[in-house]
């Protein structure tokens, strides 16, 4: 009967974080997928600067997990965390809707030039107010995505042999779930804000967020709460653990164990205790120098994935912009948006996800003798070779199209589609879905595991940091080579695609992919798990 019980209640709060997870991905997607076109169209930037613009929002979008991490961890927890951001989600997403009525181009528009053609520059504050409400999206992000799935996965009790099991397959099924949420964001909306318009394109994620949060709320009884036992905050414990590494060769002796207690709330939830070793040991400095120690020993893991987030930062943009470009008819009528080829990232992603758990990792195991198949390291490696492949591709579709243009007699036509099918795009697509199921899904495994475990919300930001540093990477990429190209008279990101080289790009991005397999290769290799078994236990499809 208890059994049966746990695993009412386990379904219930699970699938609370998971609306509102599924839900923020809903708004965020809406949001950034279909960006470059509201850039480039509505507020008239430039191809170079409107990607730049998104890497750079991208990039304060991931890094913000850290500071939403540290909070999380050091003082608010992760339950109000995720609802003050949530709070916060719905005002910007409110604010970006709201920011789409306000008028364009003041006195400088006037309605004969509207008549005439012209296309009027957005006005100064529909630009600052736009920008202001992205940003408040972004710092929502910040303190949301950090927490939502450790909260997911802290309501398994790691020493109760049946969760336990359960959560092996847990962040496999977290992300086939958030996928599977994408991929219907990415067609529904993408179409509504090219066909319909740009103000209901942002209010629908408003709602949506509004919505799941209701549903979250309605779990607050059932869920199991951890609070920390220090009361220190992180900026202060990364201080003091900083000072007493560098102080190490003086004799520090250790205090005996302490166990931290973990306090559910009065509900029907069971009680358990974390059983985890870093929670139960010492307290002071010893302990802060091997939470330091803990998180230093991931960087070289953490510095050459970088490059992966680069490659994967232009799905979003200089993709969509060159799948506008395309014949993207499907019969008389219908025209597909830009934007929605990247759900074809989803779908391949929710398609290879069952096959990889039920199927892949079970044959693995018997030839590898380790539970997960695979471990953790090997797994995000195999995403980053399916990663520099799909560059490869990008870049050969690329040539291809610059060639059809250029026999269609198209170059300085770029309003006219080249007579090339939207479908030549969908492979790099597909690889791009099938090296996330790799390489994402790992690395969120890997820092949840990896890290001293008191820092689990930070351990989730500093994978999502990658993709924060790699998109400023990519911001920096574009902008150097921009300037550079475009004053020896052909920039590779020209407003006119027909003249640009994209295909340049990812040949660049291709060759850095290969140089930073090498370099992760070697660090892989090298790199110890925190716990002798640990480097097999979590996932039985998800990692060593």
């Amino acid at each position: 009967m208890r059994t049966s019980c746990v695993v009412v209640n386990l379904t219930w709060i699970i699938g609370g974080s998971a609306a509102v997870e599924i839900a923020e991905r809903f708004a965020f997607y809406g949001v950034s997928a279909n960006l470059i076109t509201y850039l480039t169209g509505s507020l008239g930037e430039g191809n170079a600067a409107a990607a730049a613009a998104i890497n750079a929002w991208n990039g304060v979008s991931q890094l913000l997990p850290l500071l939403g991490g540290a909070l999380a961890d050091s003082w608010l927890g992760r339950y109000r965390t995720i609802l003050l951001a949530s709070l916060l989600y719905i005002l910007g997403l409110a604010m970006l809707a709201f920011s789409t009525l306000i008028s364009t181009g003041g006195n400088q528009c006037s309605s004969a030039a509207v008549a005439g053609g012209k296309i009027c520059p957005p006005s100064t504050l529909r630009v600052a107010f736009f920008y202001i409400s992205l940003y408040m999206v972004a710092v929502a992000q910040g303190g949301h995505k950090p927490c939502v799935q450790a909260f997911g996965a802290d309501q398994f009790d790691p020493s109760d042999p049946e969760e336990s099991v359960s959560r092996s397959s847990f962040f496999n099924w977290w992300y086939f779930g958030m996928c599977g949420g994408t991929a219907v964001t990415l067609v529904f909306l993408s179409y509504v804000q090219d066909n319909i318009g740009w103000g209901l394109g942002f209010g629908i994620p408003c709602v949506v967020m509004a919505c799941a949060l209701a549903v979250f709320l309605l779990g607050t009884r059932t869920y199991r709460y951890y609070v920390s036992g220090s009361k220190k905050g992180v900026v202060a414990r990364a201080g003091e653990a900083l000072a007493a590494w560098r102080n190490r060769a003086k004799s520090i002796p250790l205090l005996p164990p302490a166990s931290q207690e973990c306090h559910p709330t009065a509900t029907s939830a069971p009680e358990f205790s974390t059983g985890v070793e870093e929670d139960e040991q010492v307290v002071g400095k010893a302990g802060l120098v091997e939470q330091a120690k803990g998180i230093v020993r991931l960087f070289p893991i953490w510095a050459t994935c970088l490059i992966y987030a680069v490659a994967l930062a232009q799905s979003s943009t200089f993709f969509t912009k060159q799948a506008g470009t395309l014949d993207r008819r499907i019969g008389d009528h219908i025209q597909v948006p830009p934007a929605a080829l990247q759900s074809f990232i989803s779908i391949t992603i929710v398609a290879i996800i069952p096959v990889y758990d039920r199927v892949i990792v079970p044959v693995a195991r018997r030839y590898t003798g380790v539970p997960s198949g695979i471990t953790m390291l090997q797994r995000i490696g195999a995403g980053m070779v399916l990663s520099l492949v799909s560059m490869v591709i990008a870049a050969l579709v690329e040539t291809r199209r610059l060639r059809a243009a250029r026999d269609a007699g198209l170059v300085d036509k770029a309003g006219v589609p080249v007579p090339m099918s939207l479908w030549w795009m969908v492979p790099q697509y597909v690889l791009f879905g099938a090296a996330d199921v790799f390489t994402m899904v790992g690395l969120q495994e890997f820092f949840y595991d990896q890290v001293p475990d008191k820092l689990r919300s930070l351990g989730l930001a500093l994978y999502l940091s990658i993709f924060g540093v790699g998109s400023f990477i990519s911001s920096a990429l574009v902008s150097g080579i921009d300037r550079a190209t475009a004053a020896r008279g052909g920039s590779w990101f020209s407003n006119n695609l027909n003249r640009a080289h994209l295909d340049y790009f990812y040949w660049l991005i291709a060759a850095l992919s290969a140089l930073e397999l090498l370099a992760y290769g070697y660090f892989a290799v090298t790199f110890k798990y925190k716990n002798k078994n640990k480097g097999a236990l979590l996932a039985t499809s998800t990692s060593c």
